[in-house]
């Protein structure tokens, strides 16, 4: 199969997404992890747009790259001036990046409608704006935006957009699906009849308004072209752009394409690392580099992957730095808990169909173990007697004062007693009654357990469990907690939902006492 160059553009079209805006240091670092993951081109940003991409390009410049190549971002000449007189194109001609791709219509209708000029002045505004950088030093690409839907309104124009680009020097064609809404074989067509029309190497480029972005971007692969631009994570304007955390993957296993140097083991621990510099984290369900891409619930699915992961694994989780994850719930069987005490380090005896139905009888409670680990080990040691309690609470309150237009205080009170029957009573404030709990519980307990002082929780969630009894109804709560090095979460459910959230607390801290003893031990 032929090579396949990736082309990100996570900083520039992904930056386009709602709720996300990178700072100058947020898009350096993300470079610095593109170019160790070895994609090819990374497009930086627009130069001489606005200050922070100035600013990128002046200290990307100066930066080492060992795989990538930095990439900027523009648009042909404005109608009317000389390419050399356009500030946009100047401004690409002075930046730092060995490569520019610019843009520029391939639609009849966006060029009358849009531009408002004759279909040969914009070829003619394709052709010399490229030739200008290229003059000016430059490699270039040309995204012909619209080319889909421009070469369903007007073959033969979206085809001579094309070659007006190559004529004026630019190395690579870009195919934009720019509305995303070009289906497989559309895109497979267009592509066959532009590698007759032109001499240079395709691309492709696809939005994702109809989930469609993947599926053409490969089509476009299949049918010649050999680079796929894209987004980690899929991020970008509307419904995002091709998602190249399926894209490398995919042409990697998948179609046999040869890729450059990229260390596939790394994708998902690239997704993530995205995901929290842009305060977005990926989604769960995102193929190959989810969290939930191998979660195994079913117990007759677990039981056939413990002979055999091909049976319900189309690959290795680990090939694309993921894990496989065996879910405990109702629907757990015996191999199910077989599974998930060896995926958790622990030993697998006969008491297995007693904790199965113990599972089973608190998740028809309203318990849920599949996303709480820690309780769900906790219980299992519970239950064999691995460990005691480690402290108990005998007994708590809750104060809430009003505060008129400034809300309300909470304030909670806790007596807490260690296993010797040490008791400590304190109080501690908080943003509200679960926060107050929180503070005081670890107040007090941090006189017997010092290092509970670097525990905090990062999450917090309460589900209703029957929407029907209103008020009064169960909830369950989710709490996630962090020692700074690993996290974990636990699980409590009760009508009140103060009481759910005290056992879910309590649990969290009772694991990371459990950890810490666990390392004692070891060391």
């Amino acid at each position: 199969m032929d090579r396949v160059l990736i082309y990100d553009t996570t900083l520039r079209d992904g930056a386009q997404t709602e709720g996300i805006s990178f700072s100058c240091e947020d898009k350096l670092d993300i470079l610095r992890k593109l170019d160790e993951f070895g994609i090819d081109f990374v497009e930086g940003g627009w130069p001489g747009s606005n200050p922070r991409d100035d600013e990128f390009f002046e200290k990307a410049g100066k930066m080492e790259l060992r795989k990538s190549r930095l990439t900027a971002f523009g648009s042909t000449r404005r109608h009317g001036i000389k390419a050399e007189d356009d500030p946009n194109l100047r401004a690409l001609a002075s930046c730092s990046a060995e490569w520019c791709c610019i843009f520029g219509k391939s639609w009849d209708f966006q060029v009358t409608d849009a531009l408002r000029i004759g279909l040969d002045e914009n070829l003619d505004l394709v052709e010399d704006s490229i030739r200008f950088l290229v003059e000016s030093g430059k490699r270039v690409m040309f995204d012909a935006e619209h080319f889909f839907d421009g070469y369903r309104s007007n073959r033969r124009y979206a085809l001579n957009v094309l070659r007006a680009a190559e004529n004026g020097g630019a190395e690579w064609l870009i195919l934009c699906d720019t509305n995303g809404g070009s289906m497989p074989s559309e895109i497979s067509e267009a592509v066959e009849e532009a590698l007759l029309s032109v001499s240079v190497p395709l691309g492709i480029h696809c939005h994702n308004d109809s989930d469609m972005a993947t599926a053409c971007s490969l089509a476009a692969v299949e049918s010649g072209c050999s680079m796929v631009q894209g987004t980690i994570n899929g991020l970008g304007e509307r419904c995002g752009n091709a998602n190249l955390c399926t894209v490398i993957p995919n042409l990697a296993f998948k179609t046999g394409n040869e890729l450059t140097d990229m260390d596939l083991s790394n994708l998902t621990t690239l997704s993530k690392y995205v995901g929290e510099v842009a305060n977005m984290p990926p989604s769960r369900s995102m193929p190959y580099v989810g969290s939930r891409a191998f979660a195994h619930k079913g117990g007759m699915h677990v039981s056939a992957l413990a002979r055999d992961t091909r049976t319900y694994e189309h690959i290795d989780p680990e090939s694309v730095g993921n894990g496989r994850r065996i879910l405990v719930s109702d629907m757990a069987g015996r191999a199910s808990i077989s599974e998930k005490l060896r995926e958790l380090g622990l030993e697998i005896g006969e008491d297995s169909p007693d904790i199965t139905n113990k599972i089973k009888d608190m998740e028809s409670k309203g318990y849920q173990f599949e996303g709480a680990d820690a309780s769900f080990e906790l219980l299992v040691r519970r239950l064999r007697g691995d460990m005691e309690p480690m402290f108990t609470v005998p007994g708590f309150r809750i104060f809430m004062d009003e505060r008129g237009e400034h809300g309300m205080d909470s304030e909670a009170s806790i007596k807490v007693c260690d296993r010797n029957g040490n008791v400590e009573h304190t109080a501690a404030d908080g943003n509200g009654p679960v926060n107050a709990l929180d503070n005081a519980l670890r107040k007090a307990l941090t006189r017997f357990y010092p290092e509970l002082r670097d525990i905090r929780l990062t999450d917090y969630k309460v589900r209703v469990l029957d929407e029907k009894s209103a008020t009064a109804a169960s909830v369950r709560v989710l709490i996630r907690s962090t020692d700074g090095s690993e996290s974990w979460t636990t699980v409590g459910v009760s009508e009140n939902v103060i009481e759910a959230s005290l056992i879910a607390l309590v649990d969290s801290i009772e694991y990371a006492l459990m950890i810490q003893s666990d390392m004692k031990v070891r060391s």
